[in-house]
């Protein structure tokens, strides 16, 4: 989460169903307000296209080859299931069977004068579009109850038609329904916990306008305006934390550029791009931290 552009995700076309609208059901399990969407999305980010998949590999990855190959225009691609959805730090991502997750990608032209922070602020945005009791775990995730309920992938990469011109596609992994998950250290949680009737459908229309304004919002303020929003949803304050360097010490919220401020034993430290392992307050002997 440094003031240097984020890394280049890698990524070929569309495989299995090609992505349908509501109404033209396909293969698709859901109907999806696709049309609504547009029609919404049209004034904040003009040109924005919206398409559903009934199954892909990845919408990132989906999104980045078209981006690459000078296909792009401002994309919203959302998919009812995933064959190789992916995490931060190169982390396959489960989606389940067609409706217990949303996985959705955003694609746009975006340049902020500093990148640090985006993924605090895409958290954010799905936060505060969903349910005020959703945490917020540094960098990338959302909590409830000490549990993953979304996580968030942050990929940038050169547009093919104009010099210099940047795209950043943000990808949205959201559990609808508590699953258990082999090889995980933090137990899934689910949105339906929270909002027992709500579908992929009804999610991804909550989530996509506030997400797309916060990422103009972005490109114009960057993080700093959204310190204290976030502070307020950080489940990582005042709690012990283990950096992937070994240091020890306690979490004290994040700075303006989004930096993690955590007291160590030699002074604060402001961390920008660690992996942060948090010790629950009712660890046990041989109990795995939550990640």
């Amino acid at each position: 989460m440094s003031a240097a552009r984020p890394p280049e995700g890698a990524n070929a076309p569309l495989g299995g169903s090609a992505p349908r609208e509501a109404g033209e059901r396909g293969g698709l399990h859901f109907t999806w307000p696709v049309q609504a969407l547009r029609a919404q999305l049209a004034p904040l980010l003009p040109g924005l296209d919206v398409e559903v998949a009934a199954q892909i590999d990845s919408t990132n990855t989906e999104l980045m080859r078209r981006v690459r190959a000078g296909r792009a225009t401002p994309m919203l691609l959302a998919a009812e299931r995933q064959s190789a959805g992916r995490g931060r730090l190169g982390r396959a991502w489960d989606g389940g069977d067609a409706g217990a997750t949303l996985a959705f990608s955003l694609a746009l032209p975006l340049a902020p004068h500093d990148w640090s922070g985006l993924s605090l602020a895409v958290g954010l945005a799905v936060a505060e579009a969903l349910h005020p009791a959703i945490g917020l775990k540094w960098p990338n995730d959302l909590w409830w109850q000490d549990r993953k309920l979304a996580g968030i992938l942050v990929e940038t990469t050169g547009g093919a038609q104009v010099p210099d011109e940047r795209w950043v596609v943000i990808g949205v992994g959201l559990n609808l329904a508590p699953r258990a998950l082999a090889g995980v250290s933090t137990a899934p949680a689910g949105l339906r916990e929270l909002l027992p009737d709500i579908d992929a459908p009804t999610a991804l229309a909550r989530i996509a306008q506030p997400l797309v304004q916060a990422a103009r919002a972005f490109e114009q303020d960057g993080f700093a305006p959204l310190v204290a929003r976030f502070n307020a949803r950080d489940v990582l304050a005042g709690r012990p934390v283990r950096l992937s360097d070994g240091t020890e010490g306690v979490a004290r919220g994040v700075g303006p550029d989004g930096a993690l401020q955590v007291d160590a034993a030699h002074g604060r430290r402001a961390i920008r791009s660690a992996e942060v392992s948090v010790r629950p307050r009712d660890s046990r002997p041989g109990s795995e931290d939550a990640r």
